[in-house]
């Protein structure tokens, strides 16, 4: 518990340094989310909230919510695998930009991404909806052993 509060503080103070700009939830909302990221379970939202000491004043809040999933595998993918003991989130992998965007320069329009570390998989705590996760597991039928593949998302891996 004491780790998990720990990591809590140190990605509060990291996130104090990173970011700055997010989209806002809700158009009448101004709570803005800067990062959310389904494989890791993490979303951070900021908003402008009255500074205690000068009420005339704004200051900005952020807030961090990490949800762990408590039966997650080692490989998500291996229903077999070990169970995961350990969490790592980096502000800069949870922020990280990947998709390329166009931007235009004297005339000329270029794609760029915000992002050089974009090649890297990313380590997911839990399923990414989206896509299709299978395993192979050995099937026993009339004495013989087969090598069978399982599907663990069935709503992503077949069409409707």
């Amino acid at each position: 518990m004491k780790s998990s509060l720990l990591l809590c503080v140190a990605l509060a103070i990291s996130l104090g340094l990173v970011l700055v700009a997010g989209y806002p939830r809700d158009p009448e909302d101004e709570e803005h989310v800067l990062v959310n990221n389904k494989c890791q379970c993490v979303t951070v939202t900021s908003k402008f909230v009255p500074s205690k000491e000068n009420p005339d004043e704004e200051i900005l809040q952020r807030n961090i919510r990490i949800l762990v999933p408590l039966k997650a595998r080692e490989n998500i993918s291996d229903p077999l695998s070990p169970l995961r003991t350990t969490f790592v989130y980096r502000m800069t992998d949870l922020c990280k930009k990947c998709d390329p965007v166009e931007i235009e320069l004297g005339g000329e329009i270029y794609k760029a991404q915000q992002s050089t570390s974009c090649d890297e998989p990313e380590t997911c705590y839990t399923y990414n909806r989206d896509k299709c996760y299978t395993t192979n597991f050995p099937f026993l039928y009339h004495g013989e052993t087969k090598n069978l593949q399982a599907v663990l998302t069935p709503a992503s891996c077949y069409a409707d």
